[in-house]
């Protein structure tokens, strides 16, 4: 089976399977398209799989024309039928792995998907998971799933690995193409193999560990460390703040060490399908060891409660004004979770506009990259446009996204009072009506 697959693999003929056509798993079908193998993509929805199929793109960080030309030559489709699963050789599962109402792991997409490719699995076939999850899931929750669904035997008739997805959406310098991968398999056949896939498509690196679980808690470690490193950050400011000291001047004077130092910046929490999610999944498997995870655990409740801390400076702005934030009016400045995406998953502005609204504030916003969502199964639409009258007819601007392409001077100009909670209006030299995070 090794050489058998290495060999198509030299030669192209490995047909590729996508599984989950998001954020993830679209990027990844047009890059194994574009590399020269026959790509089909496979999602339950039906919106998703008919604007693949008609070559329309809804993903930033794919190229339109890219994947048009794709489809037009035959190279990339897409599919909710899994029986075609029969016809792949290489499987990616690049399925949403969130938290369920308790904080807990949300496993029922892997779950799911693994039993749909159970039932169609043929030999000779490679199966990797890229989605986030906890140590151990490759091993105990997918492989069991597919040698009883398919009557295979993983190392013998199939392979099985492990490979975490690294998606940072809007990165200008780093996309799925150039990004180092990392590849963990069950045996080191499977790993050889799998990398060489994987090889045969990206210019980044790929990096092999000795197990599908290294490669789960990497993924976990790169993560916990941005959100231990945040959760540090938020906890000055808060601090700083009572102190009257500027976070962001203390920063900017830290980064100038050349050595041992890594800025992060504060902000109102923490967005994205990662960073916020994935050190509860570390938690939680740590519980089956007796273990308690107490400095992660930490920085997640400093990181969670930032939305409801800026609404609390928020409400402490407006009372100099003699004003409430009872019945007065906020417009909230973006709703992505980062700036210049249209990507909203997990954002804190999202949480923060509701902890507005608990106060009895009216809250309106403004986002040119959202221009509607939903959130709680209730749906918001966006203002049209950033205008004087709209930011006039505000009692408080409230900065929650860090766009580029907003006219930060026009809203300095004409707001009463700005709260900015990522220092995006640092350069601007008018200060009287802004406050800082």
């Amino acid at each position: 089976m090794k050489q058998l697959l290495l060999d198509k693999i030299a030669k192209k003929e490995i047909v590729v399977g996508v599984i989950g056509l998001g954020y993830v798993g679209l990027p990844l079908a047009v890059e194994k398209a574009k590399a020269g193998f026959k790509t089909i993509g496979f999602d339950e929805q039906p919106h998703k799989v008919k604007m693949v199929n008609e070559g329309h793109n809804y993903i930033g960080d794919v190229v339109d024309k890219d994947l048009k030309r794709l489809v037009e030559e035959g190279m990339l489709s897409a599919t909710s039928d899994f029986s075609f699963i029969r016809d792949v050789d290489f499987i990616a599962i690049c399925v949403p792995t969130p938290l369920d109402i308790h904080q807990e792991p949300d496993l029922s997409c892997v779950r799911n998907s693994t039993r749909d490719i159970a039932k169609y699995l043929t030999k000779n076939t490679m199966v990797v998971l890229e989605s986030t999850t906890y140590p151990g899931t490759t091993e105990e929750l997918v492989k069991p799933i597919l040698e009883e669904g398919s009557g295979l035997k993983c190392g013998e008739d199939f392979y099985l690995g492990f490979s975490p997805e690294r998606v940072d959406p809007g990165n200008l310098i780093y996309k799925t193409k150039n990004t180092p991968k990392v590849i963990g398999g069950v045996g080191k056949d499977a790993t050889e193999v799998i990398a060489a896939m994987y090889r045969a498509v990206l210019e980044g690196d790929v990096k092999e560990v000795s197990s599908p679980a290294i490669a789960e808690m990497e993924k976990i470690l790169e993560n916990t460390y941005r959100n231990i490193n945040i959760g540090l950050i938020n906890e000055l400011a808060i601090l700083c703040n009572e102190m009257g000291i500027s976070i962001w001047e203390v920063i900017d004077a830290a980064s100038t060490k050349p050595y041992g130092f890594q800025p992060f910046y504060p902000g109102p929490g923490l967005g994205g399908h990662c960073i916020p999610l994935d050190p509860y999944y570390l938690s939680w498997k740590a519980r089956e060891y007796g273990f308690h995870t107490s400095m992660i655990e930490s920085s997640m409740m400093i990181n969670d409660k930032m939305p409801a801390y800026c609404v609390e400076r928020a409400g402490k702005i407006l009372n100099r004004f003699r004003k409430s934030l009872n019945g007065s009016r906020v417009l909230v400045l973006g709703v992505a979770y980062k700036q210049d995406i249209d990507d909203y998953r997990e954002s804190p502005a999202l949480r923060v506009i509701e902890e507005l609204e608990k106060t009895g504030a009216d809250v309106i916003y403004y986002d040119p990259w959202v221009r509607q969502y939903r959130f709680k199964g209730q749906e918001r639409v966006s203002e049209p446009e950033l205008t004087a009258e709209l930011i006039e007819s505000a009692d408080l601007v409230m900065i929650t996204a860090a766009h580029t392409n907003v006219d930060y001077k026009l809203v300095q100009r004409h707001a009463k009072a700005v709260f900015d909670t990522k220092n995006v209006m640092k350069n601007i030299e008018n200060r009287e009506n802004i406050e800082v995070l």
